[in-house]
């Protein structure tokens, strides 16, 4: 029920009417019982369900399409991850990337595709202000909701070299991996797929270099590859939350903070609560740091963006 309450609630009509059901029903628990715990979030499940199913949309639709492809389902809850390539994040993370003294080398863990490796390639919609992509037309622009504190730039931030970390990346050739990430997008928001189709453009003209690999034993390895001539910054994004052994999360940051870098979290409160300390918690969103200091609240995709 929370995540019908706190995520999908006023965002996604379809998902709050399933994570409801699926709260009530025992056939859906079950099944769900007979995952591995790190496999039973609701967006993994709901995009299985999508990927194999469609969308049903009536409880008994739902239970139907569960209950004749529960194995197929199951099966792609095992293979896949939940790996929200949500480019419109980096109308968040821009501001903060454009003002740190460039030139900027880019580390993403947690990278997926590597669709947020490229916010330089992108344009954005603040509202008071606009930045265009440098490509001219094709690009996505996203829209995000800024507060008068928020410091918006006029120009890209100059990023030299980037690279991505992740424990599976998608291939972007691959037409299966593609249609995973569609499938995370949630239903009704058809403007967001939209721009994921045309970043996913961008980046098959600009591949950026994702390596496989964990955070908590290669990313030494890629921090060591890049240039000694440019600012390194390691961002993240709705990745740690899913690194649950506290004690790995513990020396993540200890890494961050013995390395003359700049990192970039932008997580849930939760998971690094001392960034969050004397904050008044906002329901939804999440808490972006520099060097773990909190400069900003910001929408999960992207959306918002309210600066300290």
């Amino acid at each position: 029920m929370r995540f019908a309450r706190v995520e999908a609630e006023g965002h996604s009509p379809l998902y709050t009417d399933w994570a409801c059901h699926v709260a009530g029903s025992a056939r859906a628990l079950a099944f769900l019982g007979d995952l591995p715990p790190d496999r039973r979030q609701p967006n993994l499940f709901f995009a299985a369900l999508r990927l194999v199913g469609g969308l049903p949309r009536t409880e008994a639709a739902f239970d139907d399409i569960l209950t004749r492809e529960g194995d197929a389902i199951a099966a792609v809850m095992r293979a896949r991850r939940t790996q929200t390539n949500e480019p419109g994040r980096c109308a968040c993370l821009l501001p903060l990337l454009a003002r740190l003294d460039g030139p900027l080398a880019l580390i993403e863990v947690g990278a997926s595709a590597g669709l947020c490796l490229l916010p330089d390639h992108y344009g954005y919609d603040w509202g008071r202000t606009r930045l265009d992509p440098p490509g001219g037309t094709g690009a996505p622009v996203f829209p995000c909701r800024v507060n008068d504190r928020a410091p918006l730039p006029d120009r890209h931030p100059q990023i030299v070299w980037r690279a991505g970390l992740d424990l599976a990346p998608p291939d972007l050739r691959d037409a299966g991996d593609v249609a995973w990430l569609e499938a995370l997008v949630w239903p009704e928001q058809t403007d967001r797929l939209a721009r994921l189709r045309q970043a996913v453009a961008v980046a098959r003209q600009a591949p950026p270099p994702v390596v496989a690999g964990d955070l908590t034993r290669d990313l030494e390895a890629l921090l060591a590859q890049a240039p000694a001539d440019a600012r390194l910054v390691v961002m993240h994004s709705a990745v740690l939350t899913y690194v649950s052994d506290p004690d790995a999360r513990a020396d993540f940051t200890r890494l961050m903070r013995s390395r003359d870098l700049h990192w970039i979290s932008n997580e849930a409160p939760g998971v690094f609560p001392n960034h969050a300390k004397g904050l008044t918690p906002r329901a939804g969103k999440f808490l972006m740091a520099l060097d773990g200091h909190p400069v900003a609240w910001t929408g999960p995709h992207g959306q918002s963006l309210d600066w300290l």
